[in-house]
């Protein structure tokens, strides 16, 4: 390697042994958020508070309750005697869903072999009514199944199958998604303070007076960060074993490799804010704001992206966290090889060569200057 560079790469690690701040950042923040956020981000609910309004107290009215009780998710708050006291309950929040069983219960199931019921949800919060709407349609069509399996021999029966994730645990699909927002996140906050800092501290007019070519300082910059940001992935990923029992469905190789191009991508995001900021603290800023809201909320981390508007839909087409979620996921839970992943792939090796270039330009431009 170039004596220049090693040079400017043995200058960095000296500085990051020796900054606490930079120590903190790259070990202790991505434990801490691989820890508190996968506990805490969670798609599926648990211990729904459920009243009944049961006319009908019979043994198929009680039969119907134990399906929701029994099912993990709900859990038995009141009976309530009147149409009058749901919506009070609701306003009190004391409970998310009201399951009302008619007078006519038995003698639907009886006559017709079709039985009505209401549930009426708590639909304040959308996406938490969405997904006890989705539960409670899950336990009605599953007992459904069952009562007709017993009326008539049926010539075809439909059993479901769960690939990839079995439980439907979410963790399983947000921790992966965790780690492409970490190491978004720590890759661009490290590296776009690299060269602000020199200019902070006054010691850029050094370097500008060194015969040094602006790739050889750019490429001394990077690198340090690549096998640091490389080593949190690991670190991560071994958190998300040992705390959340995440295997690895597919070659542990091929995501360490696609992992790099990723973090090359982000590490030219925040070289890209360093040329262009004077100061870390506006760099910290510019970097938080550019790599934590988009890996959020527009790369399908937590809210599908078909699902937004189409202006929104268009610009996570620049995210890079975007692609990385389709590896990842695709690589820890699916097992999914090269030939699946190769467009995301060559999408976060040229958006990071372009970033990369565009910086070394707008460098030359100051050396001429």
């Amino acid at each position: 390697m170039n004596t220049r560079i090693t040079a400017i790469i043995r200058k960095e690690f000296i500085h990051i042994i020796r900054d606490s701040r930079t120590l903190m950042i790259t070990v202790a923040l991505p434990l801490l958020m691989i820890f508190i956020y996968g506990s805490a981000i969670r798609l599926d609910i648990s211990e729904i508070h459920l009243a009944v309004l049961d006319l009908n107290k019979t043994q198929d009215s009680r039969a119907l309750l134990s399906r929701f009780t029994s099912s993990g998710n709900f859990i038995l708050h009141s009976y309530i005697q009147d149409r009058d006291e749901i919506e009070p309950l609701f306003k009190s929040r004391k409970v998310k869903a009201v399951l009302a069983i008619p007078t006519d219960y038995s003698r639907q199931l009886r006559t017709t072999s079709r039985a009505t019921v209401q549930v009426i949800i708590d639909g304040s919060n959308s996406n938490t009514g969405i997904v006890i709407s989705n539960y409670i349609n899950l336990i009605l069509a599953t007992y459904s199944a069952e009562l007709n399996a017993q009326l008539v021999n049926q010539p075809i029966s439909v059993t479901s199958r769960v690939w990839y994730n079995p439980d439907l645990e979410s963790t399983y699909f947000v921790v992966p998604g965790l780690v492409a927002v970490i190491l978004m996140m720590i890759s661009a906050l490290l590296t776009s303070i690299t060269i602000a800092r020199e200019k902070e501290s006054g010691t850029m007019e050094q370097i500008l007076v060194s015969p040094i070519r602006p790739t050889e300082i750019i490429l001394g910059k990077v690198l340090p960060y690549v096998i640091i940001a490389f080593l949190d992935g690991a670190l991560v990923l071994l958190a998300a074993w040992i705390g959340f029992g995440i295997k690895i469905s597919g070659n542990v190789l091929l995501l360490a490799l696609l992992s790099v191009v990723y973090l090359y991508a982000s590490l030219a995001i925040g070289v890209f804010i360093s040329t262009r900021v004077r100061t870390q603290q506006v760099a910290m800023m510019i970097a938080l704001v550019a790599t934590i809201l988009p890996s959020i909320l527009l790369s399908g981390f937590i809210f599908p992206i078909r699902s937004m508007p189409l202006l929104l839909r268009i610009l996570s087409h620049i995210v890079p966290a975007k692609y990385f979620l389709t590896i990842i996921r695709g690589i820890v839970l699916k097992g999914l090889t090269f030939p699946g992943l190769w467009e995301p792939t060559l999408f976060l090796f040229v958006l990071g060569t372009l970033l990369l270039a565009v910086s070394i330009n707008r460098f030359s431009t100051k050396l001429d200057t």
